[in-house]
């Protein structure tokens, strides 16, 4: 029997159906209320709006679940790749041997970036943040790329899949060393796709870059589990701008003009530029936890709690795990990891913290693991945007393949003058 929710409006009453998800998750389905009542919905930040029914990722805040296609972040960090994690976002289903192979051959095929595009990158001002230059350059490949008659839709489409995949990685790494006026470093055909960026990120004539497998899993973890993060801002904006029919790159480029924001994409930034502060400040972290808890004071401690999460983010257990490993592999003295630690110590044990769930979230360890893998502090956002990069491909695949598509259209209810006749200048007071 279906569920109704009954909506009582001027004396009438409209039935309203019920939606319910695969795991228990309902909605109540609003569609045609605007038609049936005159009436519209509104939820500023959308925060208790369900924007489209997906199959992609299922995240419990309450219970500190995250799943992508039914299968636990937990097991995938474990004993996946981020190759295998990216085929079971896009495709639905964990790849067999053959198919991770040929998946892995056109990531291959298609990593060398068009040589025209370094005037892209040799233009840009040396002050310009690598988000802006990474939106840009993406945009630009649908120029470098344009789609082929004599390809079928579904070949086309899995080859600019690739195309992203394999192409802003290696963008990410060439951008890099071009900002240290350094050689760049291509990429190689028998390194996989996270040794491969290591190698092009550091890899240098004057020192070659010796890979560790280590470091390698640890980028293979950091980039599982910023895969997919269900409808958040950057990819609500890759569905809301693909909902036009625009191109992939067009798509993905909004998407990482949403992430590059400090309260989204940036977050892991600013947990270091907020250690910074701290050790600038003579490296007492107390004086700071203090001020977090002073509800008069605006000072936030980034890294800690999460709008989604109200126990602890499933992420952030695995990320503190290898992030402790990789420290003590490292044994890096670094007193900015050292003021990290510390705060951390405090935020596990301190009642404040516990009582406002305000536990370390994926974004305060993933920004140490970054800092002591050795990626520099402004290409955090841009490894975050590698990562999510399979999701939003994913998302933007499920939107246009859905058939009940709708070009994104939010209403609004508009406070400003009512009607009002024109003025001419002279008569203005």
């Amino acid at each position: 029997m279906k569920k109704i929710a009954s909506l009582t409006l001027d004396g009438k009453t409209y039935e309203l159906p019920v939606v319910i998800g695969s795991e228990g998750e309902t909605a109540i389905d609003i569609s045609k209320a605007r038609k049936e009542t005159g009436f519209i919905t509104l939820d500023p930040g959308f925060a208790n709006t369900g924007s489209c029914q997906s199959s992609i990722t299922f995240m419990d805040g309450q219970k500190g679940i995250l799943r992508y296609r039914g299968i636990p972040v937990e097991q995938l960090s474990e004993h996946s790749t981020f190759v295998e994690t990216a085929y079971l976002l896009i495709n639905g289903e964990l790849p067999t041997r053959k198919e991770l192979s040929r998946f892995s051959i056109m990531l291959n095929d298609h990593s060398l970036v068009h040589e025209d595009m370094r005037a892209f990158f040799e233009n840009f001002p040396k002050r310009a943040h690598p988000m802006g230059i990474l939106s840009s350059m993406v945009n630009a490949l649908r120029a470098f790329y344009p789609e082929l008659p004599e390809r079928s839709d579904e070949e086309e489409i899995n080859i600019t899949f690739a195309r992203l995949l394999s192409k802003v990685r290696t963008m990410a790494a060439m951008s890099y060393k071009m900002s240290l006026g350094h050689k760049v470093i291509y990429p190689r055909h028998d390194l996989t796709y996270c040794a491969n960026f290591l190698n092009m990120m550091f890899d240098s004539p004057v020192r070659p870059y010796v890979i560790d497998e280590d470091l390698v899993k640890v980028l293979e973890v950091f980039w599982i589990l910023h895969a997919d993060h269900e409808q958040n801002c950057s990819t609500a904006a890759v569905r809301l701008v693909g909902s036009a029919r625009v191109n992939l790159y067009a798509a993905i480029s909004a998407g990482i003009a949403a992430l590059w924001g400090p309260l989204h994409g940036g977050a892991n930034q600013a947990v270091i530029e907020m250690l910074q502060q701290i050790y600038d400040n003579g490296g007492d972290p107390a004086p700071f936890i203090v001020r977090a808890k002073d509800k008069n004071d605006t000072f936030r401690l980034m890294g800690f709690g999460h709008s989604i999460y109200k126990t602890y983010d499933p992420r952030a257990r695995i990320m503190e795990k290898t992030c402790h490993k990789l420290l003590e592999k490292l044994n890096r003295d670094d007193p900015l990891l050292d003021i990290a630690r510390r705060l951390e110590e405090v935020a596990v044990k301190d009642s404040y913290f516990i009582d406002h769930n305000l536990y370390p979230n994926i974004d305060f360890y993933s920004g140490i693991v970054l800092r002591a893998i050795g990626i520099p502090l402004d290409m955090f956002t841009v490894m975050f945007a590698i990562g999510r990069l399979p999701g939003w491909i994913s998302q933007w695949k499920e939107s246009i393949d859905d058939p009940k598509w709708k070009l994104h259209r939010p209403r609004q209810i508009y406070i400003g003058p009512k009607m009002r006749d024109y003025i001419p200048i002279d008569e203005r007071s």
